[in-house]
């Protein structure tokens, strides 16, 4: 199974569209929120690319009037999942209330955006991630950043940060 997962487009699309495009077919597409009105062309840029995956989008701090939920949770594989842009959680501050939250709620993998900065942590069974900015990255070099997670035939769960 393989998983395309961004954040923070913030309506600059043609970023994303290239990454779509780039690494199709994929399974599932997870966007961590602003996205900022965006939401039905990426679904169809993604319908295109990969017939029938399935896709999930959650709101963050810049999509007024989203109808899009805050939060979601969902089975990737055998992981129990939960996502969120994050602002809700301080992850500005650092993943730790996200973290608690998602143990809390019995989920393996927790996503959020917000930052703009790449992550990925590892601790008792849970994995937090977040994808950085396809768009508006912060971290040192700022390059746009993605991530893809793979869960081969044994279950096993590998995940990858990469550049734009």
């Amino acid at each position: 199974m393989k998983v395309l997962i961004v954040s923070d487009s913030h309506r600059k699309d043609g970023n994303l569209l290239e990454v779509i495009q780039g690494t199709a077919p994929f399974d599932m597409m997870i966007h961590l929120g602003d996205g900022e009105g965006s939401d039905e062309m990426i679904r169809g840029w993604c319908e295109e690319a990969s017939p029938g995956c399935e896709i999930h989008m959650v709101q963050g701090n810049n999509d007024f009037f989203s109808g899009l939920p805050s939060e979601e949770e969902f089975m990737i594989g055998p992981y129990r999942t939960f996502i969120t842009h994050g602002h809700r959680y301080g992850v500005s501050m650092g993943p730790e209330r996200l973290a608690d939250e998602a143990e809390a709620r019995g989920a393996k993998i927790a996503m959020f955006g917000h930052t703009h900065k790449p992550y990925l942590g590892r601790e008792d069974g849970l994995t937090v991630l977040n994808p950085g900015s396809i768009s508006y990255p912060r971290q040192e070099g700022r390059r746009p950043t993605f991530a893809i997670l793979e869960i081969d035939e044994n279950g096993e769960l590998e995940i990858g940060h990469y550049y734009l």
